[in-house]
């Protein structure tokens, strides 16, 4: 049991660090708040995997489920960051809109569960893809380096220490099965970290300054601030999230044998999401099912709860101990962008392999696609499109997640579900004449 619940933690433990990770150096952290940022994420994910694989009441799906801090909302995280006058105000600004986002998320859980209709594959997976393509910017800026001001930002060392560590992620994923090849990101991460010694882009001091065991302190960074802006961006977040892991419930529930009905799936997103409202209590953001752990359960076929929750309690002494937190603070930057080529293309890879079950054949669906990718990508593209609008405004519209979440919502309504749309033999493509103007021709 501790075998395998140390597994799990290992198959997600690059994708859980990341978040804080990215949002933390956004907020100009120094390495000891990076690394109690990290730490505190660790411990909330424990928290919030004891609630769904244990169980409280109506509260968990009781599968062997992982949770931790979902990928969807780092984009929103620092478009808020970003909008904050005041740096220290900005993980405030962002604990108190997960918290009301995820009370809302509680309370409309099971109302949720029988609208996920209006959240087919089409918008899904324009969402996963959006949250790969706007986080792979953070691992060609982690590439070059630390600091954009340093005289050796994007230096060809610090750009092949990112190749190397990439290339060593691809060559264990190639050529390695089973465990080493399901925790190749990490062994990349160490393997990448141990070559950049010689260069001297390696730095222990946040170990060595780390305390062995600690608590992450209630509200270490402030008590949380209500924006209204900021609330609505994560709400967003909150949807997208909740339509994954009800994806996901389904495909766990097959796994392993006890399909989800509506009742489970109602339980696992208040799980969730009340997870998600404690977190920020621990210093942590939103909560979320780690897809990649279903992979493990199917090619491991260990089945059981218990196992994940085992895993849990790796995660919650994890935080506890802020010398092993402090491991991932030690990975240079550039190594640390060549393994998010692969962790955020894979966000993006998973995407497109949803969008690909989504019926692409249908003119809707594409048109569809093709709108919501083009506004989730304008804040990638051109930053300042949106310059003219208020701030509060620009919070969401600079989120290319939230912005495209709801164009896809939007246009699925339309064309999907409201009236009769067009037959999907009509039109193949949307720049490829239709039967009607090929027999004026």
């Amino acid at each position: 049991m501790a075998t395998s619940g140390l597994q799990h933690v290992a198959a997600m433990y690059a994708g859980v660090v990341a978040p804080p990770l990215i949002v933390g150096a956004a907020a100009g952290l120094s390495g000891t708040d990076l690394t109690f940022l990290t730490g505190a994420c660790l411990f909330t994910a424990g928290l919030a995997t004891f609630l769904q694989t244990l169980g409280v009441w109506k509260i968990g799906a009781r599968l062997p489920f992982v949770n931790g801090v979902t990928f969807a909302g780092v984009a929103p995280m620092t478009a808020i960051i970003a909008s904050a006058k005041d740096k220290s105000d900005a993980l405030p600004m962002i604990f108190g809109a997960v918290m009301v986002a995820g009370l809302l998320g509680f309370l409309a859980a099971p109302v949720f569960c029988k609208a996920v209709r209006f959240f087919p594959p089409v918008v899904t997976g324009t969402v996963i893809t959006l949250i790969g393509v706007s986080l792979l910017p953070v691992a060609f800026g982690w590439a070059q380096g630390p600091d954009p001001a340093a005289h050796d930002y994007g230096s060809t060392t610090n750009l092949t220490l990112a190749g190397i560590t990439l290339l060593i992620v691809l060559l264990l994923r190639r050529f390695t099965r089973g465990f080493v090849k399901q925790i190749a990101v990490l062994l990349g991460l160490i393997a990448g970290t141990l070559i950049a010694i010689p260069f001297g882009a390696t730095d222990f001091s946040p170990v060595a300054s780390a305390d062995l065991i600690g608590f992450p302190t209630p509200f270490h960074f402030g008590a949380p601030q209500f924006h209204i802006a900021a609330i609505l961006s994560m709400c967003v977040v909150m949807v997208v999230s909740m339509t994954e892991s009800t994806a996901d419930m389904l495909a766990l529930g097959e796994i392993v044998e006890r399909p989800s009905d509506e009742r489970t799936i109602a339980a696992g997103l208040r799980a969730d999401t009340l997870g998600s409202a404690l977190s920020p209590f621990f210093n942590g953001f939103m909560c979320s099912a780690f897809a990649q752990n279903i992979g493990l359960v199917a090619m491991t076929r260990i089945r059981s709860r218990f196992v994940v929750a085992f895993g849990g309690g790796f995660l919650v002494l994890m935080g506890l101990c802020p010398a092993a937190a402090s491991l991932i603070a030690v990975v240079p930057r550039p190594v640390l962008g060549g393994a998010g080529v692969v962790l955020f293309g894979s966000v993006a890879a998973s995407g497109i392999q949803t969008l690909v079950r989504a019926g692409l054949d249908k003119d809707n669906n594409v048109l569809i696609v093709a709108v919501s990718l083009a506004v989730g990508i304008v804040p990638i593209t051109a930053p300042d499109f949106y310059h003219a609008f208020p701030g509060t405004a620009r919070i969401v519209l600079d989120s290319g997640i939230s912005t495209g979440c709801v164009t896809a919502v939007l246009l699925n309504l339309v064309f999907n579900h409201l009236g009769r749309g067009r037959d999907a033999q009509d039109v193949t493509h949307p720049m490829e004449a239709g039967e009607e103007l090929a027999s004026v021709q």
